[in-house]
C-alpha cells in the first residue's frame, strides 16, 4: 500500500495503531556492548529490561522497566517518579526512544528474535565463486 505524506493522516495512523503494531513502534536501541554481542541495533522494549535514560530531564538514570504502557506510548522505570500535591509518588512516563537497553530480560522467544535479527548472518551472502559466475 502507498504511504501518505499528509501530516494529519500520518498522525492518525500512528495514534490509531493496534497493540501489536505499537509494540514494534516502542523499540529502544541497545547499548554498544549489547550491539557488539548480538549484532542487533534495537528491540521492542519489555518489562524487566534494564535501561538507561539518555534524553530529557531524567537523563543518566538507570533502572528496570516496571511497565510498558502501549496505549500512552510510554514506559515506567523504577525510581523515576515525581510527587503529587497530596504527597503521593507517581511514575514518570518516558518514551522508549529516549532510553538505551543495557541488560535484556531474555526468554526463548526473545532469543529467537535476536537470532533472526542478527545482521552478521546476512553478511557475505556472495562468495568469490558467485562473483566469478556473474562475470
Amino acid at each position: 500500500t502507498d504511504v501518505s505524506s499528509s501530516a494529519s493522516k500520518c498522525r492518525k495512523s500512528h495514534f490509531a495503531t493496534t497493540s501489536t503494531q505499537r509494540r514494534e513502534l516502542m523499540a529502544s536501541p541497545l547499548s554498544k556492548e549489547l550491539r557488539q554481542k548480538y549484532n542487533v541495533r534495537s528491540l521492542p522494549i519489555r518489562k524487566g529490561d534494564e535501561v538507561m535514560v539518555i534524553r530529557g530531564s531524567n537523563h543518566d538514570y538507570e533502572g528496570v522497566v516496571t511497565r510498558v504502557h502501549r496505549k500512552k506510548f510510554v514506559i515506567n522505570v523504577e525510581r523515576i517518579t515525581r510527587k503529587k500535591t497530596n504527597g503521593e509518588s507517581v511514575p514518570i512516563g518516558i518514551h522508549p526512544s529516549n532510553v538505551v537497553i543495557t541488560k535484556l530480560k531474555l526468554n526463548r522467544d526473545r532469543r529467537e528474535l535476536l537470532a533472526r535479527k542478527n545482521r552478521s548472518t546476512k553478511k557475505g551472502k556472495y562468495t568469490n565463486a558467485d562473483a566469478a559466475d556473474l562475470d
